[in-house]
């Protein structure tokens, strides 16, 4: 389970640090992908083709799956960490988010997200609300 929070730097080459609790999930390969709010989605490579899984058994006549699908797949990437526990971060993602300089990255129970750090700190700043957090778990059964 990814969980946590860590801020690392993004190299001139855009290599970020994978915080070291997160790197034994990564070992047997891993996806970078666009995500949802504005993030990046770093996946454990089988959880990565279990989503691409259920991305497939969408109705190909839904315009929304067709959009997802070619959002996710569009800008995945397989990677790999290097002996210092980075992974390089495409350019076209880096430029995505506006990476420069620094990078927020968050567990998020089965994969974890890379944030600019900037839009992670007002995503978080509005989760933390009370009203607004009590107002997200209505319906959710918890």
């Amino acid at each position: 389970m990814f969980t946590g929070e860590y801020r690392h730097s993004v190299d001139d080459k855009g290599r970020i640090a994978v915080p070291a609790k997160f790197r034994l999930q990564l070992d047997g390969g891993a996806y970078l992908a666009r995500w949802v709010d504005a993030c990046l989605a770093i996946f454990p490579k089988a959880e990565f083709e279990a989503l691409a899984g259920k991305v497939g058994g969408l109705g190909i006549a839904d315009p929304a799956a067709r959009t997802f699908s070619r959002a996710l797949f569009a800008s995945a990437y397989e990677v790999e960490l290097d002996r210092q526990g980075r992974i390089v971060v495409p350019a076209s993602l880096r430029d995505l988010l506006g990476l420069v300089g620094d990078a927020v990255v968050v567990g998020a129970r089965d994969h974890a997200e890379i944030w600019a750090p900037a839009a992670w700190d007002d995503y978080r700043k509005a989760m933390e609300a009370p009203d607004a957090l009590a107002a997200h778990l209505t319906g959710l059964g918890i």
